[in-house]
């Protein structure tokens, strides 16, 4: 007898339906998968069989060929362990088929029967909702998870039992309901808030991360050791907005594909804080691997990856993020297939100025030679830097400064004004489907918003000569003064504003 169960696979964070045909026929007993299963598909025979002596219903002791359609998908990962079971039982005649073609079916099963959770339920719900497709049936631990979809009926079970239940008395069981008392915990971002009032002293630092913030622009801090950089940039996420509802579903729905979403059921809320050593790889950075899965970058999405001692990266990780700081996604190819991950971030770096960490400090002597300094620069390549808005020099506080008590304004104040810039950045790009702040503006759209007097162009002009800059890196001037405007509450770009935005490009390749 041939049973069909719909189940599904991820590929990139998206969901393809995947049917599970189970065959039930003469012969030696034997179980055949067909599909190109992966070994973790392959080893789900032995753990179907187990499963279904031990939670008491009678394995066919018969010749099964399982086929995973379509054919040419690669298909892995332990979520066809529930439709295999369910295939089974109904090929044997020991469960009612009549539900098989209205549901997907996902989940891990274990030996005596229970079920396991698995990653990637979210977009499989998503998806599954837009097929048309009636329901989901999933462990106990993935239905809070699938449930934020809308107009989706989803069933938790606990066992392979229960499902058995469902499927002969549908009736008796009712679809999981999302709890809206649920609220993120914060161990998918950043563990401790960090307020700004705490900092001492950097004003100018302190500006360029509210800038930063309000823009969404890339910055770097550079200064000698213990001079705060990684202090102020593990700051930012606190005076950033909260993520909207869309941006939440698209964030969490990266982080259930990589399975890092810890509290399923609960859409991540506050914006992501990535922080990778600086031995990461080039795939641990932009994503990769046999089936690729996400990377840094991805998981980083709509919100902030840092980069601690980001000349201590290789220079070919660091080349990387070239294209997606400039494109907002990644594209991963492999022979079989290519995948598209989204990666629109904010890139916050620091860095020292030199081996040492002290060239130019008004403290301690640099010892470094200036050959030294050049290779050390060397690992940043003109492209890269170009990309970055807002470059800051973070000089050593005074003693005075230190021994003070800090009196600058907290991260609330500062995340008011933010809010405020991006609802007026959010104004001008109500009909641009693909831009949520000024740093993702294009060419079009600095020509539209970004109109200079002849005494803003005069300064822009000369910053260009001097400073020797290319046409990209004076766009990029464009867009932070757009936000320094923005923040002013001012509808034209000024002259200060220019002149603000240039001081942010300033530091010298320090060769």
């Amino acid at each position: 007898m041939l049973a069909r169960v719909w189940s599904a696979s991820i590929v990139g964070i998206d969901a393809v339906k995947v049917g599970v045909e189970v065959d039930v026929s003469g012969g030696l007993p034997a179980i055949v998968m067909l599909g190109l299963p992966d070994s973790a598909v392959q080893e789900s025979k032995e753990r179907v069989k187990a499963t279904l002596k031990n939670a008491g219903f009678a394995f066919p002791m018969r010749k099964i060929v399982i086929n995973l359609t379509p054919a040419d998908l690669r298909k892995e990962g332990p979520c066809f362990d529930l439709p295999i079971s369910v295939g089974i039982l109904a090929a044997s005649d020991q469960v009612n088929p009549d539900l098989l073609g209205d549901y997907l079916f996902l989940g891990e099963v274990s030996l005596d029967g229970s079920l396991r959770p698995v990653a990637g339920v979210l977009p499989i719900a998503a998806a599954a909702q837009k097929m048309g497709i009636t329901g989901l049936v999933v462990p106990t631990d993935n239905a809070q998870e699938a449930a934020v979809v809308k107009g989706l009926e989803v069933y938790g079970f606990e066992n392979i039992s229960d499902v058995a239940n469902f499927l002969n008395n549908p009736t008796r069981h009712q679809p999981v309901k999302l709890d809206q008392t649920i609220e993120v915990s914060p161990d998918m971002t950043f563990l401790h808030r960090l307020d700004l009032k705490d900092v001492k002293g950097q004003a100018h630092a302190r500006r360029a991360l509210e800038i930063a913030a309000a823009g969404g622009h890339n910055l770097i801090f550079v200064g000698p050791p213990g001079s705060g950089k990684t202090m102020l940039a593990r700051r930012l996420p606190d005076i950033l907005p909260p993520l909207g509802f869309d941006e939440s579903l698209e964030v969490t729905r990266i982080y259930s594909v990589a399975g890092l979403l810890k509290n399923r059921g609960k859409l991540i809320r506050d914006r992501p804080f990535r922080s990778p050593h600086h031995s990461a790889s080039g795939p641990s950075l932009v994503g990769g691997g046999s089936y690729p899965r996400p990377g840094e970058i991805s998981l980083s999405h709509r919100g902030v990856l840092f980069l601690d001692e980001l000349t201590e990266f290789k220079r070919d990780v660091l080349e990387f993020l070239r294209q997606p700081l400039e494109d907002g996604y990644v594209t991963i190819s492999r022979t079989k297939q290519s995948v598209m991950f989204p990666a629109q971030f904010t890139l916050v770096a620091s860095t020292n100025p030199c081996p040492c960490g002290f060239y130019g400090d008004t403290i301690e002597q640099c010892t470094c030679s200036p050959n030294k300094r050049e290779q050390y620069w060397g690992k940043l390549s003109g492209p890269l830097m170009d990309r970055i808005d807002l470059q800051v020099a973070v000089n050593r506080l005074k003693p005075e400064e230190i021994t003070q008590q800090p009196n600058g304004e907290a991260s609330e104040v500062v995340r008011e004004r933010v809010l405020i810039a991006r609802e007026r950045a959010s104004e001008r790009f109500v009909k641009e489907k693909h831009i949520r702040c000024n740093a993702q503006m294009q060419s079009r759209h600095l020509q539209k918003w970004c109109k200079l007097d002849d005494a803003s162009r005069n300064l822009l002009e000369m910053a260009i000569r001097k400073l020797n800059l290319s046409a990209r890196a004076s766009d990029r001037i464009l867009k932070v003064a757009r936000t320094i405007a923005d923040l002013a509450g001012d509808e034209n770009l000024q002259p200060h504003h220019v002149a603000e935005a240039v001081q942010y490009r300033t530091i010298d390749r320090m060769h």
